[in-house]
């Protein structure tokens, strides 16, 4: 196929709100999947269910709160990114590949990397 003819919005379907609330629904099949199937999902939410509070609870200015919940929050993100690398990978092939094992192990870093930073951001604020 010609990429002259080649009309790739065809294949992002709806356009508008019906765009917005197809994202909405995928968006959430996401978290679901990754609850259900995923145990670092679990553990890590309910160290978001932990630490969040806590930080409404601290004596700590709005700025400091507000850094110390985006930084519990981006270990979510980047465990929703880690995992949907690893399920992609394992969809190619569950052969064992150097190049497999150093995208999941970048993945794992990128996770244990956030983790480093929420225990930084913390201790700064409350150290």
């Amino acid at each position: 196929m010609p990429s002259e003819s080649f009309d790739g919005q065809a294949l992002k379907g709806r356009t508008g709100l019906r765009r917005i609330l197809n994202a909405t629904s995928y968006s959430l099949d996401g978290l679901k999947a990754a609850f259900l199937g995923e145990a670092a999902f679990r553990q890590l939410a309910l160290l978001n269910l932990l630490l969040i509070p806590a930080a409404f609870l601290l004596d700590v200015t709005r700025a400091e709160r507000a850094i110390m919940i985006a930084a519990v929050f981006l270990v979510l993100i980047v465990e929703l990114l880690n995992s949907a690398i690893e399920a992609a990978i394992d969809r190619i092939s569950f052969e064992l590949h150097p190049l497999s094992k150093r995208a999941k192990d970048m993945g794992s870093a990128a996770q244990f990397m956030a983790l480093t930073l929420v225990a930084l951001v913390w201790a700064c604020i409350l150290l």
